[in-house]
């Protein structure tokens, strides 16, 4: 390679230095590889001849590249959206010497399109100069932050401020230039903020916002030594992401840490040297942040990146993400936040609430054109037109008379204009949509869509029967030799995993999709088709659209995104105006009825003695989210009346306990102090509305706990908030109870259950006597997680219940976290000391749900019940066993496994065995350490001086 691209590859390839910097983890270049003199001269007129020689265009994602200072507080980067294997590949302690191939290192492969004139090109130019100076070679490892001051780079780059807002301006000259630099000079305004400020940044999805917190996760954790939290909105992305960072704590010395569904330690393990990244769900991530806040260590999380910034405006999930970040406004006045969306409108009221400086750009490594079709018309969304759309095309393609009955939409004619070369999303309004439309547009394919990547779509086909037991979707069984499948909450966890795993790798080229997808994994496309602006039966959102619409256009495949929305003549208006219009408002939802949010918001305040009066509570709720709104939002009620009442319903319910201070003849002090019953619920963060229902259970459960079966405490455990949408199938009902043994009828009979009241519903008859309708349906679910767990297939439990496979596994996921909180609420009572232990077992086994010896592998983030079978049966039966285990070996042993896969299974792997590891020497070193009330110690300490 050309000696310009042979710098920029010295940047990232060498080994880390002692000081704790940047530099530490890129590798920039040091004084004693700069020579001065005719070299120096003779370098930089090869490197402005190879410049010269090439082309002006922007860089494929996976090779822009990253301009890095070794200071902390500047830190300068370029790149596309999250691309794990980008970051995989940064040095390690080896040497440049020690490299089996310099490919392996090379962030840019073979891209070294700079351009003359280019912003990059100069910074690069002004730093190579700048070190050749011998005053400053001693200094060569801190060049960055005043060179990147100097006048050339400050007349590019123009910086106003309007309040909290920074606009980027850029000239004449820059405006020529790629969106990447302008990128570029988002990220350098973003990174010169020399205080810790709180941050918004927006950009468009696939912008490479999530890129931009990774690097500033790793500065947190290896310069300024202090732990970092991520949430994330899903648990399937917290797993993605477990699997892509794990290898880089291996690497660079500090641990991943998985918070969701049932998994997480509270509070988490004090770390001797090594620094945490914990990654967790939005629920999680609370239950988090208040252990930190209980035992006194929330000032040693340095670092909070929230993504999908946007869901503090969505019901409870975002009145939980909102009483987080407050809580860590308050109390800690060290730990930094930064938040992330591509959907935000009403900023100002998110900056107030979080004292945060606000960054954005529209640009996107990748073009996105956006396109509405109407009958056979296709028209471009253009702003500046009079009605928002200018005439683009008309569809060619020759329908026959039975076309045009099955597919009046044209999905045919739209999708075979991409695959099976490239890749499309159709979004559907419906799960039954989704596999009706997958199933007609393969009924049109012609047949040589068959021979496209045909040995490997046989391997989906095999992989999907064997994670099924034998079982595969006959809708799956029919599209997927076309590259067509469907992806919903319908399918396991397992089927989602193997189909996104072939989609990303190119052997299916078609999904059919709900609008969950659009907030869920990355899997972007060419070509995103919205079949109707619809989603269910509500009317599309403005940020819905944008996030359905990000997904269209593949950083590094793609070199333009498309997007198309197919819409009738009737809604025609209303999609216009849905198109132009600004993005929702974002609002609070603590105080909503439904989401109980400022009752559990005062009883996490008083629990944790964040504030325990009530002028000090009044204080807190007027620094929240709500409190920054509450002009907009109150209407009947103040603040104030809205904190008193709140307050009074947690003491009248009995979770609270008020003391009435007198001052003074005319000032009068209200305390609160959490009750027994208030910490338990607190503490398993169990919704309020159930809380003394659970109370109750448990209680009456200890007069009759029956231990013959796992049955009574699967009752005790199934989440009441599921048994509302509960509808049993009387006959399957009747069925299963009549197949169960005398100590499962007897469980029944403790609730009140009878076999003649299940019975008389499957028949039709009259009931006389009272049975409490969700204590039957929550009986229901229980049975089908009961069988679940002694059968442990979900297909065939499916069958039985006749209930979706996904649903099922959704049951199992939602009641094994359930019964984790269950766990942490009799924790803090006494009286329920018998269930501690039985319910840590119910929780490991409704978590895995599959045979003891197949536990230790799906310990693993990533590895799930078919992946875990199949590495179980190549011999791989431990942790000891994957950990140790060579990638290139697994490839060839695994079926369907994928080098990159095999990479982050291994690294998994050795991440938790990591973390075991260190937690055994942590107990090992507390057990010898000399106690600091040992008798004789400080006299002893005193001698001594």
């Amino acid at each position: 390679m050309d000696e310009c691209g042979s710098r920029i590859r010295r940047r990232v390839s060498l080994p880390k230095r002692n000081r704790p910097s940047l530099g530490c983890i890129f590798g920039a270049p040091t004084a004693a590889e700069l020579v001065p003199g005719d070299e120096g001269k003779e370098e930089e007129e090869m490197v402005a001849e190879n410049r010269r020689r090439k082309t002006a265009g922007v860089l494929p994602v996976e090779v822009q590249p990253l301009l890095l200072s070794d200071s902390p507080e500047c830190l300068v980067l370029g790149g596309g959206d999250t691309n794990p294997d980008l970051l995989r590949h940064m040095p390690t302690d080896r040497g440049v010497g020690d490299q089996p191939n310099d490919s392996e290192v090379d962030m840019f492969g073979d891209y070294d399109s700079f351009t003359e004139n280019s912003f990059i090109a100069q910074v690069d130019d002004l730093e190579q100069k700048y070190m050749q100076l011998p005053e400053h070679k001693k200094h060569a490892t801190d060049f960055a932050t005043e060179n990147l001051c100097s006048e050339s780079i400050k007349n590019k780059l123009s910086i106003t401020t309007i309040g909290n807002l920074t606009e980027l301006q850029t000239d004449k000259h820059t405006e020529n230039q790629s969106g990447y630099e302008e990128w570029q000079h988002t990220c350098l305004t973003l990174n010169s903020v020399q205080e810790r400020k709180n941050l918004i940044y927006s950009l468009p999805t696939s912008g490479g916002k999530t890129l931009v917190a990774e690097i500033l996760m790793l500065q947190e954790l290896l310069c300024c030594r202090k732990d970092v939290l991520m949430i994330l909105p899903y648990v399937a992305i917290v797993q993605e992401k477990i699997s892509g960072l794990s290898s880089f704590g291996i690497e660079l010395g500090f641990f991943v840490e998985e918070y969701a569904g049932s998994k997480g330690r509270f509070p988490p393990t004090k770390r001797r040297e090594k620094k945490s990244l914990y990654i967790a769900t939005i629920e999680k991530g609370h239950s988090l942040v208040n252990s930190l806040i209980e035992t006194g260590r929330i000032d040693s999380l340095g670092l909070v990146v929230v993504d999908e910034l946007h869901m503090i405006g969505e019901g409870s999930r975002g009145a939980t993400l909102e009483m987080t970040l407050a809580k860590i406004l308050y109390t800690s006045k060290t730990t930094q936040i930064i938040g992330m969306s591509a959907t935000l409108n009403n900023v100002e009221d998110l900056q107030k609430f979080l004292q945060a400086e606000y960054y954005t750009s529209q640009f996107r490594p990748v073009e996105l054109k956006e396109y509405l079709k109407i009958n056979d018309t296709i028209y471009e969304v253009d702003s500046k037109a009079e009605n928002g759309m200018t005439f683009s095309r008309l569809l060619n393609y020759k329908y026959s008379d039975t076309l045009k009955k099955m597919d009046p939409d044209h999905l045919v004619a739209l999708v075979t204009e991409v695959i099976p070369n490239y890749s499309c999303l159709v979004f559907c309004p419906s799960k039954k949509n989704c596999e009706n439309v997958a199933e007609m547009i393969c009924k049109f394919l012609s047949k040589e869509y068959l021979k496209h990547k045909e040995k490997e779509k046989c391997e989906v086909i095999k992989n999907l029967k064997n994670i099924g037991n034998g079982n595969l979707c006959p809708v799956l069984k029919r599209t997927i030799p076309f590259g067509v499948a469907y992806h919903h909450s319908g399918l396991t966890s397992d089927e989602r995993k193997l189909l996104e795993e072939a989609y990303s790798t190119g052997v299916l080229c078609l999904f059919t999709c709900t609008s969950t997808l659009a907030a869920g994994v990355n899997l972007p496309a060419r070509r995103v088709i919205l079949r109707a602006p619809y989603v269910a039966k509500e009317f599309l959102k403005r940020n819905q659209y944008k996030q359905m619409i990000g997904r269209a256009g593949r950083a590094g495949i793609d070199t333009i995104g498309e997007s198309i929305l197919i819409l009738q003549e009737k809604d025609k208006q209303q999609v216009l105006e849905l198109i132009t219009k600004p993005l929702e408002n974002c609002y609070s939802h603590l105080v909503q009825e439904f989401t109980k949010g400022i009752q559990t918001l005062f009883l996490s305040l008083i629990g944790l003695k964040i504030a325990t009066n009530l002028d000090d509570i009044y204080h807190f709720m007027n620094g929240t989210f709500f409190g920054v709104q509450q002009k907009v939002l109150l209407k009947e009620k103040s603040l104030w009346e809205i904190t008193v009442e709140s307050l009074r319903y947690l003491t009248e319910k009995g979770l609270l306990q008020k003391d009435t201070i007198y001052k003074s003849e005319e000032e009068v002090q209200y305390n609160f102090h959490i009750t027994k019953l208030g910490r338990a619920s607190f503490k398993g963060t169990i919704d309020l509305a159930y809380c003394d229902i659970l109370y109750r259970d448990l209680k009456k459960g200890l007069e009759g706990l029956v231990l013959e079966s796992l049955l009574h405490l699967i009752y005790l455990t199934t989440p009441y908030d599921l048994v509302s949408q509960c509808n049993p199938d009387w006959m399957i009902y009747f069925r299963q109870f009549s197949q169960l043994s005398p100590a499962e009828q007897n469980v029944a009979a403790i609730l009140g259950v009878s076999e003649s009241f299940i019975g008389k519903k499957a028949s039709g008859q009259a009931i006389g006597k009272k049975v409490d309708k969700n204590v039957v349906n929550r009986l229901y679910l229980s049975f089908v997680l009961y069988t679940l767990l002694k059968e442990t297939n979900i297909w065939t439990v499916s069958e039985k219940f006749n209930m979706p496979r996904g649903y099922i596994q959704n049951l199992l996921t939602g009641t094994a976290s359930f019964s984790s909180c269950v766990l942490h609420f009799c924790e803090e009572l006494e009286e329920f000391w018998v269930y501690r232990a039985l319910l840590v077992e119910l929780t490991k086994k409704l978590t895995y749900c599959v045979k003891a010896e197949l536990i230790p592998l799906m310990e693993v983030t990533g590895v799930l019940e078919g992946r875990a079978k199949q590495l179980y049966s190549a011999g791989y039966k431990s942790l000891m066993h994957l950990a140790n285990a060579n990638p290139e070996v697994l490839v060839r042993t695994i079926d369907h496994l994928s080098r990159r896969q095999a990479k982050q299974i291994v690294s998994s792997a050795k991440m938790l065995l990591h973390e075991k590891a260190e937690a055994l020497q942590e107990e090992v070193e507390e057990l010898l350490r000399l106690p600091s009330d040992f008798p004789g110690a400080v006299a002893s300490s005193t001698d001594k001086a």
